[in-house]
């Protein structure tokens, strides 16, 4: 994951010395992908791309069905934003849209027991109000353990 200043600063980087680096790392990664999400919203307060002071991050990467895309920004603002927001140990997320149908929701937590403390039968009542089942033809994700020593 590596987050840009802006789309200018991405592509001078591909354009002068992503080649030169992608052929120095052939055969130590399989089947990478690059898709590009542009930030649409702040989970919480203004999002940072700084992870010294979380432990965990949730990511979910969403597939909106195309006449459902206004809808499912719209239940990001009002039901997602301030449910996480007033979980404990919750610090900063953000959403952020590539082209077309895709979305990136992105949290960052103080630790695992306080990102536990988002229960599943809370989620499945927010997924309810959100009308989730509508708005989503896809949804995969992952908890990561943020390890201090690989961030640069």
């Amino acid at each position: 994951m590596a987050f840009w200043e802006s789309r200018a600063f991405y592509d001078s980087f591909m354009a002068r010395s992503h080649d030169r680096l992608a052929a120095a790392q052939v055969g130590t990664f399989k089947n990478g992908q690059v898709r590009l999400f542009e930030h649409e919203l702040d989970v919480k307060v203004g999002f940072r791309p700084v992870f010294s002071d979380a432990d965990v991050l949730r990511l979910a990467y969403c597939q909106v069905r195309p006449d459902r895309v206004d809808h499912y920004k719209l239940m990001q603002e009002k039901v997602w934003n301030p449910a996480m927001a007033g979980s404990p140990g919750m610090l900063r997320g953000l959403l952020g849209r590539a082209p077309g149908e895709e979305f990136l929701v992105l949290s960052l937590w103080q630790s695992a027991a306080e990102r536990g403390k988002y229960r599943p039968e809370r989620l499945e009542r927010l997924a309810l109000r959100a009308q989730m089942a509508a708005d989503i033809a896809g949804v995969t994700g992952d908890v990561v353990d943020l390890e201090p020593s690989w961030t640069v």
